[in-house]
């Protein structure tokens, strides 16, 4: 059977990885600042997380959430404690995806609307739906195949208002940073207004923080910056250091109801087991501060670069954008220079390494960045 070709893939199998670095079946190393798209919160195959995953693996992978998982409860107290949600309530799943589904069915559920407004260049997974609100909620459509979603400029304060006041928008979705976007940052006064627009008009705020959460940014979420709540906020990616796991963080004002949502694997012993050991490790090592000062180092030495158009970023969350046509130098950065990047586009750089990266690991990439653009045919 042949895998289906979907992916652009390049030639490099990886085998093993420790901290910030992968080596491939020839034993050659590179550094990686990708994380496999964030998903490598505190590094390849730390010690704590393998003895944790491998301890839970040794008594129990899974049992049916018909029964109690006292796992779950004990993660959802740890993450309630260091994001500064301790009094929403949790939902586990299995996809950023998954999460945004179950996020717009609840927010449906919650005010009996079904349109959805979203952002330009948004990212939100490749599942997502709507649900027809009736007794019996069910699937009518993709969300994208209906005509329900409205997409706005990101910043368009005053269009998003118009759209609002009409009071027949469910929800409006938003990435704390915009990842597939090519790191655009919305702004903290937007983010306010918008905020302000949700609760006026009855519509529900979901935070999209697949990309941009747990820790990323130099805070533990990324609209952490504005200082506002939003009503739901997913999560996956970093959360479980690769294990898939994701789950959507519900304010007070949503009231739980038996059979409302549902899964199969989502919150399993293993994904909590690698859940906690993350949030061990980061408490532990302050994963969170060093991403924001390694972060702001890394950011303020790319901007001396003159070949570099534009720097956008927070904390380890970052894109590199250029005049020209990236995807050459992406290539020399990993065939000769030994790095893992990823894009946005065609014309951006996208930065994402676990949130250990050290000064010493960003001094590296910088001279293999500024070795490999001098190498580049550009005018």
């Amino acid at each position: 059977m042949k895998l289906f070709d979907v992916y652009p893939l390049y030639d490099v199998n990886i085998v093993k990885g420790k901290g910030c670095r992968v080596w491939d079946e020839k034993g050659v190393e590179y550094l990686d600042l990708y994380g496999g798209h964030a998903v490598i919160s505190i590094g390849h195959a730390h010690p704590h997380y393998v003895d944790c995953l491998g301890k839970q693996v040794a008594r129990l992978g899974f049992y049916s959430n018909s029964v109690v998982n006292r796992l779950q409860q004990q993660f959802a107290d740890r993450l309630g404690k260091i994001s500064g949600y301790d009094d929403y309530a949790l939902f586990l799943v299995n996809s950023g995806a998954e999460a945004n589904e179950n996020a717009l069915k609840l927010a449906s559920f919650y005010n009996k609307r079904t349109k959805v407004l979203s952002f330009n260049k948004a990212f939100h997974g490749r599942t997502s739906l709507v649900v027809e609100v009736t007794d019996n909620p069910k699937i009518i459509a993709p969300i994208n195949d209906n005509g329900h979603v409205t997409y706005l400029p990101l910043g368009d304060i005053e269009t998003a208002g118009k759209v609002l006041r009409k009071k027949d928008v469910c929800a409006v979705i938003i990435e704390g940073i915009q990842g597939v976007g090519g790191i655009q940052i919305p702004e903290d006064c937007f983010m306010r207004r918008l905020r302000e627009l949700c609760t006026e008009t009855g519509t529900v705020l979901i935070l999209d923080e697949i990309q941009s959460g747990y820790g990323r940014s130099g805070k533990f979420f990324a609209h952490q910056y504005a200082g506002i709540r939003p009503d739901l906020i997913t999560v996956a990616k970093g959360i479980a250091n690769g294990f898939p796991m994701s789950g959507v963080l519900i304010s007070p004002e949503f009231t739980p109801v038996y059979g409302q949502l549902g899964t199969t694997f989502g919150g399993n012993h293993l994904a909590c087991a690698a859940a906690l050991a993350v949030l061990d490790v980061m408490e532990e090592e302050h994963l969170v501060d060093n991403a924001a000062e390694v972060g702001a180092y890394l950011m303020q030495k790319l901007k001396e670069i003159p070949q570099i158009k534009e720097v956008r970023g927070r904390g380890l969350m970052i894109g590199l954008e250029f005049e020209e046509p990236v995807k050459e130098l992406r290539a020399r950065l990993i065939y000769d220079g030994h790095v893992f990047t990823g894009v946005s586009g065609t014309h951006v750089i996208r930065l994402l390494p676990p949130l250990c990266l050290a000064r010493e690991e960003a001094d590296e990439f910088l001279d293999c960045l500024q070795r490999q653009i001098s190498l580049m045919h550009w005018n």
